[in-house]
């Protein structure tokens, strides 16, 4: 039976709480930031949290304006006083349902340890509803918690962040960084790689085409 914690607030609040201390997390926010366009100009941030991952674009391109989403009640909240009186619209949205096209196109659409919560087949059609809702030339980057190759990588990989197989999280659903390239080129993405990687994070990325 398929789990996701994160509508309950307590879950929430621990990983607020848990997830300064998970190793290279910021190496992996700095690749991703790296790769946005020099002047980003509408932003959609899917599973967006607290909105930590907008607020950093934000602070290096202070005009950026768009949409961040999430389904977490707590979350929500934190984001929409991080984000009051700004330009970004703080909406509620599970990514388990499709992307409504009333928000319209975006030139970047983000992710950040958000999409794993959803099942595969549910991820691969969610990429497609990602490229429709890129203008040409648009950039998508998903800075990811990914499958390891083998069991024993995998719980290596929990110890460590400072967790165990016994507190791994059943809302965690994770594909293979190969196998994620793999379906953005099938949508149609360009220029698709794994721009950075340590051990169970990734940054995935892909362009549509101009």
């Amino acid at each position: 039976m398929t789990v996701n914690l994160w509508a309950d607030s307590a879950h929430a609040r621990d990983y607020l709480e848990r997830r300064r201390h998970i190793p290279h997390r910021d190496e992996g926010y700095a690749a991703l930031l790296e790769f946005l366009p020099p002047a980003p100009r509408r932003i959609l941030d899917l599973g967006t949290g607290d909105g930590y991952l907008f607020a950093l674009i934000r602070d290096h391109h202070p005009d950026v304006t768009g949409v961040a989403a999430d389904f977490s009640a707590e979350m929500l909240e934190r984001a929409r006083d991080g984000f009051a009186d700004t330009a970004v619209d703080v909406v509620e949205h599970n990514l388990d349902a499709p992307l409504p096209a009333s928000w319209g196109k975006f030139d970047v659409i983000v992710s950040a340890f958000a999409i794993h919560h959803v099942a595969d087949d549910r991820k691969h059609t969610l990429y497609r509803e990602v490229y429709d809702r890129l203008t040409p030339g648009g950039l998508f980057a998903n800075l990811e918690h990914v499958a390891s190759a083998t069991p024993e990588l995998h719980e290596a990989f929990l110890y460590a962040i400072g967790s165990s197989p016994e507190q791994d999280d059943p809302s965690n659903q994770l594909a293979g960084v190969g196998e994620q390239l793999a379906w953005l080129r099938g949508h149609g993405f360009e220029q698709v790689d794994c721009h950075w990687k340590w051990r169970e994070l990734a940054l995935l990325a892909g362009t549509r085409a101009a």
